[in-house]
């Protein structure tokens, strides 16, 4: 039998990667982030970050996911997991610390054409920045051989930020009906790669990788599957991106023309055919511009709404009256909005249905004058409330051109929505507005304050009074937090046993 030939023409030499991979693992190693800005924004960003995802560990339903993969399992000089006894390989680590920090929804966020949580990438860097930290202090070479520094956290942090926020820019993922933590997978991949020490080439096959291995579905961020794998999904980028580059580190190759190959390519597998398009270079722009999630809990697209709700409760207090009283609302909002979380009339049949849900979060405001994260979880007084439930159906979604406008023009990135309530009476009452949420660029200097208050509030459940203080002191402290050593730092954070 004739030997099988492949018709594909021979390819001589070293292969050219494709210049999106390129770009991208140039950034990573030969730009230097020189933003006062950006580093400030990274440093509340990081704070925020731990406080969700201690205030995770409160949820049976996150907790019982993390730990080792066989119960008992100690690895030497490994990641230590905040607020936990684990001690874990960082693969496992990773996905750990990146399930709890992106459970509750409720830090930093960026919208575009793609929405996301570059926070979402700490998962990764954590996890690697402290078992590096602790094998050097053990005397093992991993990277450069030295202790990684909170600073240089912040600073894969900002360039994480970069890559996942302008691949979202103009790039919708969605849209084909991919979830947006490939951008987390891809840009964990490659600010870790540099981290362990992988020259630019290298980095490049770890970028690769990430783009040639599975992408996550979306569909389970939506009806009818809306379900919890959207709280652990940026863990699983996060595992998978460290799991990639270790095998880089190995000596496993990469594939240089995983984005523009024919057939075989990403663009041709999984983007209809379309090149990436790119709004601006590689900088500091998106930490120097993400959303932090600083009020609520709730998906991001709806922190106005819900800001405008508290307004209109207190509205109708001063007139003695209740959400009893209304009728029926409409809500002015964004086309992103209606796509992601306008579900009407959808049962709410689980916490993630109903923090995916901008009119169960309006009604819950409404009602209660509050919106807490146990408001979503199942047989809780908002969830089983029929005052809630009428009122969620009653409350329905249209798109304002202009809204749309502002929350894709790079200079407003607003997210815009009004409430328009009737009430039974037939009272209209004046629409209820608001642009830019509390933790928006526009309201940054507001947001701080809050940010820390927040994040002293996640800590108390877990800590005595001093240790909460001397954390937050910590945060404080620029120069001081960003010479400590990531092990050092870890440590304040360890626990002997699980409270939840």
């Amino acid at each position: 039998m004739a030997a099988l030939k492949s018709n594909a023409p021979a390819v001589a030499g070293v292969r050219e990667f494709d210049p999106e991979i390129k770009d991208m693992a140039s950034y990573i190693h030969n730009y230097k982030v020189d933003s006062d800005l950006a580093y400030e924004t990274a440093r509340f960003v990081f704070l925020d970050t731990i406080g969700c995802g201690l205030e995770a560990l409160r949820f049976k339903e996150c907790t019982k996911l993390l730990g080792p993969i066989v119960e008992g399992t100690v690895v030497p000089h490994g990641t230590r997991v905040p607020g936990t006894p684990y001690v874990l390989d960082p693969v496992n680590g990773a996905f750990n610390i990146g399930a709890m920090i992106r459970w509750l929804d409720y830090n930093d966020c960026w919208l575009a054409a793609e929405w996301g949580h570059p926070s979402d990438n700490l998962g990764g860097i954590l996890a690697v920045a402290d078992w590096i930290s602790r094998t050097n202090r053990a005397g093992g070479h991993v990277g450069s051989g030295t202790i990684v520094k909170i600073k240089d956290v912040l600073e894969a942090m900002i360039k994480a930020h970069e890559i996942q926020g302008c691949l979202a820019l103009e790039n919708s993922y969605n849209k084909v009906g991919l979830d947006h933590v490939v951008l987390v997978k891809v840009a964990t991949a490659a600010v870790i790669s540099k981290m362990l020490g992988l020259p630019e080439r290298q980095t490049a096959d770890a970028i690769s990788q990430a783009w040639v291995d599975g992408q996550s579905l979306r569909t389970y961020r939506h009806s009818p599957n809306t379900m919890s794998r959207k709280s652990w999904a940026a863990g699983d980028a996060c595992q998978r991106a460290v799991n990639l580059v270790l095998k880089v580190q190995k000596g496993e190759h990469g594939v240089p023309t995983v984005l523009s190959a024919p057939v075989w390519g990403f663009y041709d597998v999984a983007f209809k055919g379309k090149k990436f398009e790119f709004q601006r270079p590689y900088g500091s722009y998106v930490m120097e511009n993400v959303l932090f999630k600083v009020s609520y809990p709730a998906e991001f697209h709806s922190q106005t709404a819900i800001e405008a709700a508290k307004k209109i409760n207190a509205h109708l207090a001063e007139q003695g009256k209740s959400a009893e009283d209304i009728k029926s609302i409409t809500c002015r909002t964004h086309e992103a909005c209606i796509r992601i979380i306008d579900k009407q009339h959808k049962p709410m049949d689980n916490f993630a249905d109903r923090d995916h849900c901008i009119q169960y979060m309006v009604a819950t405001m409404l009602v209660f004058n509050r919106l807490h994260a146990t408001d979503y979880t199942d047989g809780s007084e908002a969830a089983t409330s029929p005052l809630v439930e009428g009122l969620r159906r009653s409350i329905s979604c249209v798109e304002d051109p202009e809204f749309t406008r502002a929350y894709h023009d790079p200079n407003m990135r607003t997210i815009p929505n009004a409430l328009t309530v009737t009430l039974k009476d037939g009272t209209v009452l004046e629409e209820s507005v608001v642009e830019a949420p509390l933790g928006h660029k526009l309201r940054r200097e507001e947001a701080k304050p809050e940010i820390l208050e927040k994040f002293e509030r996640h800590l108390g459940p877990h800590f005595e009074p001093e240790k909460v203080q001397e954390l937050v002191e910590l945060g404080k402290d620029k120069d001081k937090l960003e010479n400590m050593g990531v092990d050092e730092y870890m440590d304040m954070y360890v626990k002997e046993k699980m409270e939840w």
